[in-house]
C-alpha cells in the first residue's frame, strides 16, 4: 500500500513540474562536480574556480562591515558608492561612459544572464549563442520564453565567431546575439576588428548584444576589448560583468549589469521582484576591491599565464591538440585521435586515474571531441593531473 501510494504521489508531483523545467537538462558541469565530491584523491580540473583566496583585504572589508552591523538591504540597484566604483573603472579600461543609472549590481553574472534575458526577449524570439559556450545561455533563453540558435565555432578559427556567421542565422525572429568572450570553455578571445565587423552587422538587423566579459581581466595576449566601446554599440549592448574570476570573489555572488538606462531599469524591476538586492556584505566586498584590489589581481593572472603555458605544452607533448587560450583560464584540448567519445574519455579518466575534466559536449555539439580542463588550480596538483592524463593516454 506504502508503495503504491508514494508511486501515485510521485506522479502527481511530476504533473505540476512545469514542461519547460522537464525539458532542461541539468548542467553538465555540476554533474562532474558531484562525482568528485563523493571521491577520494581526486584532482579537479572541472569547476571554473580560482584556487585563490579572496585576498584578505576584501575578507577584511566584509567582516569589519559585519562587525559594524551592516546586514541591511541596499538599495534594488546597489550601494551608490559602488555603481560610481564600477562606472569609473569601465570609463577608464574602455573609455565607454556609464551613469549610476546605467548600471546594476547583481547577484553574480549567473543572475545578469537570467535578467537581461528576460528583460528583452518576448515569447518566441531567436537568440543567436556561439557555441561552445557557458552552460546556462540556452536554457536562460528558454526559460525567458525563446529559442536559442547555436552557432558552431571552431579550432581551426581560433573558436571566434565570425560576422558572416551570424548574419547566416538571422530571421525576422532574431531579437539578440550572445557573445562571451574570453570564452569559457575555450579560451578563445575577439579581436576589435571582428567585434567592429558584428556591429554592423547588429546595426543593419537591429539586435541587442548581451555580452558576458567576466574574464576580460584574464587576458594574456593583447588587450581586451568591450563590446559597447565599439561605434554605436553602446545603446545596443548589455555589458554583463562582476568579481568571481578576476578577485577570486566566486562565493560572495556579486557582478554588474551595465547598460542603456531603460534596459537597466527593465532588469531592475525583475531583480527587485525576485532578488531584491545584491548581498551588502558582498557589495561592501567589490568596493574595496575596485579601490585596492588591482595589485592581487595582477599577481593571480601572472600565475594562470604560467600555468597556462604548462598545461598547453605538456597537453600536446602527450598529443593532445590544444589551441592555445588567449583568456580565461581554460585548456580545450581535442580527444579526437583517442577514439573515444567526451563523456567516454572524462568518465574512464575519472574512474581509472581520479582526474576530473568536463566533456566538451555540455558546451554544445561543437565541443564533441574536446575537453574543458581547467588551470584554476596549484601547479603541483597540475603537474600531478598532467601526468595521470598521460599515463591513461598511453594505455590507450
Amino acid at each position: 500500500m506504502l508503495r503504491g501510494y508514494q508511486y501515485r504521489l510521485s506522479n502527481m508531483q511530476e504533473r505540476f513540474i512545469s514542461e519547460r523545467v522537464k525539458n532542461i537538462p541539468s548542467s553538465g558541469i555540476r554533474k562532474f562536480f558531484d562525482l568528485v565530491m563523493g571521491m577520494k584523491e581526486v584532482i579537479s580540473l572541472g569547476v571554473g574556480e580560482p584556487d585563490f583566496v579572496t585576498p584578505w583585504h576584501v575578507r577584511e572589508a566584509c567582516i569589519y562591515s559585519l562587525e559594524k552591523g551592516f546586514t541591511s538591504y541596499t538599495s534594488n540597484q546597489g550601494i551608490l558608492e559602488l555603481r560610481e566604483l564600477v562606472s569609473r573603472r569601465i570609463s577608464l579600461d574602455y573609455n565607454v561612459d556609464y551613469s549610476v543609472d546605467e548600471i546594476l549590481i547583481t547577484t553574480g553574472v549567473s543572475e545578469g544572464v537570467d535578467l537581461a534575458f528576460r528583460a528583452v526577449i518576448n515569447p518566441g524570439e531567436e537568440v543567436i549563442i556561439p557555441e561552445p559556450c557557458y552552460v546556462s545561455y540556452k536554457p536562460g533563453v528558454v526559460f525567458a520564453g525563446g529559442k536559442p540558435v547555436p552557432l558552431p565555432t571552431y579550432q581551426e578559427d581560433e573558436f571566434r565567431v565570425g560576422a558572416e556567421e551570424i548574419e547566416k542565422r538571422i530571421t525576422n525572429k532574431t531579437k539578440a546575439l550572445v557573445l562571451s568572450y574570453p570564452n569559457n570553455p575555450t579560451g578563445a578571445v575577439m579581436r576589435k576588428k571582428h567585434l567592429e565587423e558584428i556591429a554592423d552587422v547588429v546595426n543593419e538587423n537591429d539586435l541587442m548584444v548581451i555580452s558576458d566579459e567576466v574574464y576580460d581581466k584574464l587576458t594574456y595576449d593583447g588587450k581586451h576589448t568591450c563590446f559597447s566601446s565599439i561605434s554605436g554599440m553602446k545603446e545596443r549592448t548589455i555589458v554583463l560583468n562582476g568579481f568571481s574570476k578576476s578577485h577570486a570573489m566566486t562565493g560572495l555572488r556579486i557582478g554588474y549589469a551595465a547598460g542603456d538606462e531603460s534596459i537597466i531599469s527593465a532588469m531592475t524591476k525583475i531583480h527587485q521582484y525576485t532578488m531584491l538586492c545584491a548581498p551588502i556584505t558582498a557589495q561592501i566586498g567589490a568596493i574595496e576591491a575596485l579601490r585596492n584590489g588591482d595589485g592581487e589581481m595582477i599577481k593571480m593572472v601572472k600565475e594562470y599565464n604560467r600555468r597556462r603555458k604548462l598545461v598547453v605544452n605538456s597537453l600536446n607533448k602527450m598529443g593532445l591538440e590544444c589551441f592555445e587560450p588567449k583568456g580565461a583560464f581554460y585548456a580545450f584540448p581535442s580527444i579526437k585521435n583517442t577514439g573515444l567519445s567526451s563523456e567516454e574519455f572524462a568518465n574512464t579518466l575519472l574512474k581509472q586515474h581520479k582526474v576530473a575534466v568536463v566533456p566538451g559536449n555540455v558546451f554544445g555539439d561543437c565541443g564533441e571531441g574536446y575537453l574543458r580542463c581547467s588551470y584554476a588550480t596549484s601547479r603541483e596538483e597540475l603537474v600531478e593531473a598532467l601526468s595521470r592524463i598521460e599515463t591513461f593516454i598511453d594505455s590507450l
